[in-house]
């Protein structure tokens, strides 16, 4: 599978400098944690799950998070399970289909409750566990995450030659990290704790939703997750921590939870209407207005700000967030040549250069580190040629339905 499968190679050839790479849950850890993307949460008691996962893989669904915890009640986990194993049966099953009816399996995750029920599932879905690529593990703290970890360890001590390892994605969301006076000995700890098992962490992923409820706080679709003072406070210091070039973390942005914006708008919008209108013409304003009405405008704004602060992949809650997160991930034709320049010139004979772009300096050292993260990023996103923007990968009548 690969980003974008649903443009013609003609659209691909005119949108892309280079195209997006191929990948599945065998690849390379490295290049893995930045495909994760925007994770489509899914409540596992979904009964058409499976069928709908395949249904959306073909509008550009990549990455998958079936929920046992939060979006299930207590009372319906048994059920849940088993609706686990069910839905990956079936995918199984599509899976087999001729080759050009295939689309690719996506990302596959599951987010469970507990260590025990982590390993229960591992045991209960046998062949199967060959289909996920990991498991989420919510309110991860230096007390549970060793529990977690060491299940997952166990399997892929275990697992049998040539099966791809099972890759676990802790959820920062618990009191003690959103509180000030015990978060940055429990960031530290758990960083301790990760750095056993640094080969099974994929993603280190941020729970705003939860911390914002320690407070009683909950974002309007009009204000950026970063304008709540003790929530941004808490992201800088995650960032902090786990954001270090030498540690290698890839950290996931928080969820984007409207999908509709039908109250009253108190701020204007910040969607500049130019991008829309080079890209669709005379249509690009109506897709710019659809945007706004539907809260996207605010998504893109905190996806733009997760970037800027080296966060790649966002928690997702519908399918209309999955293009417009996707789309801003790519490579900008300008982005991408200053950092091959950089990259090609750390040999030391220099130490500064003009961009091509003619509008910037780019010092080797101090920017060696950022063109690095930029060029894998640009592999799974691609680079779109110089005169292309993100919502040139927005076809006018994408949203129309959702």
């Amino acid at each position: 599978m690969r980003y974008f499968e649903h443009l013609t190679p003609d659209q691909e050839k005119m949108l892309f400098y280079s195209p997006p790479v191929c990948f599945d849950h065998t690849t390379d850890k490295a290049l893995l944690a930045y495909a994760v993307g925007a994770a489509l949460y899914m409540p596992a008691t979904r009964p058409n799950a499976a069928e709908d996962i395949w249904k959306l893989r073909k509008g550009g669904l990549v990455t998958v998070i079936m929920d046992l915890e939060d979006a299930i009640g207590d009372g319906e986990v048994e059920q849940a399970e088993e609706m686990v194993v069910r839905h990956l049966s079936v995918l199984a099953e599509l899976a087999e289909k001729p080759e050009e009816e295939r689309c690719g399996i996506p990302l596959l995750f599951i987010r469970v409750r507990s260590p025990l029920q982590l390993r229960r599932l591992i045991f209960r879905l046998d062949s199967l566990i060959l289909l996920v690529t990991g498991f989420v593990f919510p309110k991860f703290t230096a007390e549970n995450g060793g529990d977690y970890f060491e299940a997952l360890a166990d399997y892929n001590r275990s697992r049998r030659v040539g099966a791809p390892p099972l890759y676990g994605m802790p959820i920062l969301e618990s009191a003690s990290i959103i509180y000030r006076e015990s978060r940055l000995d429990n960031l530290l700890s758990i960083r301790q704790l990760l750095s056993g098992y640094r080969d099974y962490v994929l993603n280190v992923r941020i729970g705003a939703t939860d911390f914002s409820s320690a407070f009683g706080l909950r974002r309007s679709s009009d204000i950026s997750i970063y304008e709540l003072a003790p929530i941004r406070d808490c992201i800088a210091d995650i960032i902090n921590v786990f954001g270090r070039m030498e540690d290698g973390y890839v950290i996931s942005g928080p969820v984007w939870e409207y999908f509709a914006n039908k109250g009253h708008r108190v701020l204007r919008p910040q969607l500049r209407q130019s991008p829309f209108e080079e890209a669709f013409g005379r249509n690009g304003r109506k897709m710019r207005n659809r945007y706004i009405s539907k809260a996207l405008d605010g998504l893109i704004r905190e996806v733009l700000l997760d970037k800027e602060n080296g966060i790649v992949g966002k928690t997702v809650i519908h399918p209309s967030h999955l293009r417009p997160v996707q789309a801003l991930y790519t490579v900008m034709h300008e982005e991408y040549v200053d950092a091959m320049g950089i990259v090609e010139s750390s040999d030391g004979l220099r130490g500064v250069f003009k961009s091509e772009y003619t509008n910037k300096m780019n010092e080797i050292k101090p920017h060696l580190n950022w063109a690095k993260r930029v060029l894998i990023r640009s592999q799974i996103y691609g680079v779109l040629h110089e005169e292309q923007h993100f919502v040139g990968l927005l076809p006018e009548h994408e949203y129309a339905h959702v």
